[in-house]
This record gives structure tokens, C-alpha cells and sequence, in this order.
């Protein structure tokens, strides 16, 4: 028999390990925004990444966030972003929110470019910023990756066809990289939010038409909020790392389904 004096220590708890850290893509507006600030709030090191610079100057300012304006797409861009954590000591934890949606054509009016783009941000970036981020994660010992996905990846809808092929995609991806990396001690957790009245996804999927993002939440007692969205995530990102939320569905009460949306007035 082996002796407890050469039995491996258990792993440290959470606790043990100091002040716990992010990266937290599209966080120059939104649900990633409100993440970056829902995980300060609580002491965590956040490294919040998007394009936009002058956002991220801003929050940072507010927050103690480290800003990092990036392109999760680029290579290049990603490349640098994994560098500049090591430098800074690393991170535990992963959370992809950037996404969005381009449109609300049936598929037999889609538009190409607009598809294309979906699936890039949505998909192929997740999974480059992912790629690039595992090893850091499994060498932790107690790594955590959180997708930000949709209900939209679990039930299609007239006019979602686009949204509907990248979110069910990344949905996908989410639950094979989980089986992946179990035994790597890394947990993957996916948040689906339903209706979520921000800043720009709806403005942004509409081509900028103020006046019809407005209708999508019209007679909409009480939607969800990106503080709402973020609290979740946050939560999920803090439970001890045994624990695995593993697929989280987030909708306002007057979302009932996807197909049942409550309106008054």
C-alpha cells in the first residue's frame, strides 16, 4: 500500500487559489458589459475584450477591468490577447458572450453576407478564443468555460433561420466540448437566454432601425436585462468548480416558450 506521505495534496479550493480571473469577450456593451461588472463587483480580475477601445476605456475606468480591444475572429488578434494574460498570470475562466444576430429574412430571402457573419462571430470565434484558451485552463486544474448561447439554438422560428444555424451550432459545440474536457477537470457551461432588452442586439439585427427594435419589445411587461442575464452568469461562474451548471435557460416570465410571448396594451 501506498503511504499518505506520497499521496498527491488535494487540489486547493477556490478559495485557496486567490483572486479569481476572466477574460470576458464582447464586453463593450450589453451582457458582456454587465458581466465584466457583475465579476468586479466581486473582486475578480477581468480582462474585458471587444472591439471597440473606447468602450472598454470607459468601463475600465468604472470597473478595474484590464481592457483588450480585440477581434475574437482575428487570429493575430487572439494570438496577442493569450499573451497578454500570461503575462498577467493567467485566468481560470472563460466566458464568451460576443455573438449577435444580422437580420430577419426567411431563408428563402437569406442574405449571404449576413449568414456568413453570424456564423463567423457566433461559431468560428467561440471556438478560435476557446482553442486558444484551453491549455491555460486545463494547466489551472480547475478551468471553466461559459457560452453565452440562445433559446434560439433550441427551437427554430420564421425569420431565424441564420440565427437559428449559428446558435444551434454553437449549442452543439458547447455540449461536445464539455465530453472533451472532463477529464481535463474543466467545466463547460452554457447560459440560453430567451427575450433580452440591451442596448443594441435588436437595433443591430435590424439594420439600425430604432423605431422596430422598439416594437420587438412592445407590450413586454418586465423583459430580461443584461443585469439580469449577467447575475446568472456570474453565479454559475462561482458555485464551487465541482459543481456544473451545465445548461442554463434564462427567459422573462412573460416568455412562456418560444412560441408564447405575453403583450399587453
Amino acid at each position: 500500500m501506498t503511504s499518505d506521505a506520497t499521496q498527491p495534496a488535494p487540489a486547493p479550493a477556490d478559495s485557496e487559489r486567490g483572486v479569481r480571473s476572466a477574460v470576458v469577450t464582447g464586453a463593450s456593451t450589453g451582457i458582456g458589459e454587465a458581466t465584466v461588472r457583475a465579476l468586479a463587483a466581486q473582486g475578480w480580475r477581468v480582462f474585458a475584450v471587444a472591439r471597440r477601445a473606447e468602450r472598454l476605456e470607459r468601463l475600465a475606468e468604472e470597473t478595474g477591468a484590464i481592457p483588450f480591444p480585440a477581434d475574437i475572429v482575428e487570429d493575430d488578434d487572439v494570438a496577442r490577447l493569450v499573451a497578454e494574460v500570461e503575462s498577467r498570470g493567467g485566468i481560470d475562466t472563460l466566458v464568451n458572450i460576443a455573438g449577435g444576430a444580422r437580420g430577419t429574412d426567411w431563408v428563402a430571402e437569406a442574405k449571404t453576407e449576413d449568414w456568413e457573419w453570424m456564423l463567423r462571430v457566433n461559431v468560428v470565434g467561440t471556438m478560435k478564443i476557446t482553442r486558444a484558451f484551453l491549455p491555460m485552463l486545463r494547466a489551472h486544474g480547475r478551468g471553466t468555460v461559459l457560452n453565452l448561447t440562445s433559446v434560439a439554438g433550441l427551437v427554430s422560428y420564421e425569420g431565424g433561420g441564420g440565427y437559428n444555424a449559428a446558435k444551434f451550432a454553437e449549442h452543439g459545440m458547447t455540449r461536445a466540448l464539455r465530453l472533451e474536457e472532463a477529464e481535463h477537470n474543466v467545466r463547460v457551461i452554457e447560459v440560453m437566454p430567451g427575450l433580452v432588452k440591451t442596448e443594441e442586439f435588436s437595433l443591430m439585427r435590424l439594420g439600425g432601425n430604432a423605431e422596430a427594435a422598439e416594437k420587438v419589445y412592445e407590450g413586454v411587461e418586465e423583459p430580461l436585462t443584461a443585469e439580469d442575464v449577467a447575475d446568472v452568469v456570474r453565479y454559475a461562474v462561482t458555485v464551487p468548480h465541482h459543481v456544473n451548471l451545465d445548461d442554463i435557460v434564462i427567459r422573462p416570465v412573460a416568455q412562456a416558450a418560444a412560441h408564447k410571448l405575453i403583450r399587453r396594451g
